[in-house]
């Protein structure tokens, strides 16, 4: 049972083989089929682990809304762990209002990572859905879609199939809204089989889940419960718990000294690099990569047989057309904000060429953000408690250029650490000059950033970064060539 055997060991099992410790347990009872309200089991508790280190619960509740005929979904998520010897955050909690079949009514979702809020609102109403977005304490985004099928909430993805009967073979297609994402996506979902396993007591039907192009597995007990979930690749583990052991490692959170985040993304090298700030070349291959990274002026990848072979010279400037994105306020990137606006126009008052402003941001940020490993929702986030990591660094200097009109895009992928001898996971800018994108890195305050910065995804939104997940803990680095 998981409540015995726990969590940390339940990982430990499953990073061995872990088909062996699921069996098929036979012909499946009758299609189990609830409604909202006669749900056996309509709250739950889990643990959370993530790497093979227990860092957070999760807990679900639903209960008739005030509104006739309709549900609440009640959600809660707290995630503790450290950094480079930062303790981190997470924290989430939402309402969705959904009808009897689990169709999305109204929202109400409140994000906290480390000390930035994000929350957002909204309803289905006549068949579109509008709601707004709110970062650093100002509506920063107001948006409307039009709905041409039922929208669900993602938090209903495990109840779905139990409200359409628990039956192997069954496929399920839904539009579901992804408040973290603030997207409407396509989820698909399927029972694959009926088992038993060592991990958990009974039976149950395990449902794999495809969102936002990652898979998750879920065994679900023919009282709708998931007693177990298996996330990127088995790394993210949750399984039902009490209530009291679920909470009870907040506890000793504080005592926790395990860098779980740097354990899994760390890429070791083989052979440390010397002055990586000064490599203006660097050559490398992924081993047996299924992944390609982009390809410009300035990183050039192809592939070798089974392998991916990359170089990137820091003196080439990439060339691409800018898009409307590249100007555009975002959530994250507030570059409309007044506040920003007016700061932009201080610091680079009297220059002209887009250098000379790159040079005079970076600057500003260099004397007045400091670094620290804070993560932050919003450039807004950053501007308000004058500190952040790479991510907030690079979304405040984005939002400081584009207010001036000068096109900037953030950049996600990795750059070598010196002091871990390896690679690790990095988020900097491009910024047009002419008809060419120079890369700039806020965070170590360079007009051009060095050849170890290896590109994996362009973009700020949280759609945009979910490719970024693939890459972690599955990629290898072998260098050839850096000088």
């Amino acid at each position: 049972m998981i409540l015995r055997l726990g969590l940390a060991a339940l990982l430990v099992l499953l990073s061995g083989c872990a088909s062996q410790y699921f069996r098929d347990a036979g012909i499946p009872p009758t299609a189990a089929h609830y409604t909202l309200a006669d749900l056996p089991s309509p709250e739950h508790w889990t643990g959370i682990v993530f790497n093979g280190t227990k860092v957070g619960f999760s807990h679900s509740r639903v209960s008739r809304a005030a509104e006739p005929g309709h549900y609440d979904i009640e959600g809660e998520a707290v995630m503790r762990f450290r950094f480079l010897g930062f303790e981190k955050s997470v924290q989430m909690r939402t309402l969705d209002v959904v009808d009897a079949q689990g169709a999305l009514a109204r929202f109400d979702h409140r994000y906290v990572l480390d000390q930035s809020e994000r929350r957002a609102k909204g309803e289905v109403r006549d068949g579109v859905l509008r709601y707004e977005v709110a970062t650093a304490g100002r509506t920063a985004e107001q948006k409307e879609e039009t709905l041409g099928e039922p929208l669900y909430p993602a938090s209903a993805l495990a109840l779905l199939p139990v409200l359409r009967g628990l039956r192997v073979g069954s496929r399920f297609d839904w539009l579901v809204f992804n408040g973290e994402a603030q997207s409407l996506d396509r989820a698909s979902q399927q029972i694959e089989s009926y088992e038993t396993s060592d991990l958990f007591s009974g039976a149950a039907f395990r449902v794999s889940t495809e969102l936002l192009g990652l898979s998750s597995t879920t065994w679900i007990d023919a009282k709708g419960r998931p007693v177990l979930e298996l996330g990127l690749n088995g790394v993210v583990v949750s399984a039902l718990e009490e209530e009291a052991v679920a909470k009870g490692y907040l506890a000793s959170a504080a005592l926790n000294k395990d860098e779980v985040i740097l354990d899994w993304s760390l890429i070791k090298a083989v052979l440390p690099l010397a002055d990586a700030r000064q490599a203006r070349y660097l050559r490398f291959v992924l081993p047996r990569s299924e992944r390609m990274p982009p390809s410009d002026l300035r990183q050039q990848c192809r592939r070798e047989a089974a392998d991916v072979l990359c170089e990137i010279d820091a003196t080439r400037l990439g060339a691409s057309e800018p898009s409307d994105a590249d100007l555009r306020p975002t959530i994250t990137v507030q570059a409309g904000d007044p506040m920003i606006r007016a700061l932009a126009l201080t610091i680079t008052a009297e220059k002209k060429p887009v250098t000379e402003k790159i040079d005079a941001v970076l600057a500003w940020l260099e004397q007045n953000i400091r670094k620290e490993p804070i993560d932050a929702f919003s450039a807004l986030d950053v501007l308000d408690t004058r500190r952040g990591e790479c991510q907030g660094h690079t979304y405040l200097y984005a939002a400081l250029m584009r207010s001036l009109g000068v096109p900037t895009r953030v950049v996600n992928g990795l750059v070598y650490a010196q002091d871990y001898r390896g690679f690790l996971y990095h988020t900097w800018a491009e910024t047009l000059d002419g008809g060419s994108w120079i890369a700039v890195d806020p965070t170590f305050n360079q007009t051009r950033a060095d050849a170890t910065h290896i590109a994996l995804a362009r973009g700020e939104s949280p759609a945009e970064l979910v490719p970024l997940v693939d890459w972690v803990g599955r990629t290898r680095i072998e260098v050839l060539e850096a000088r």
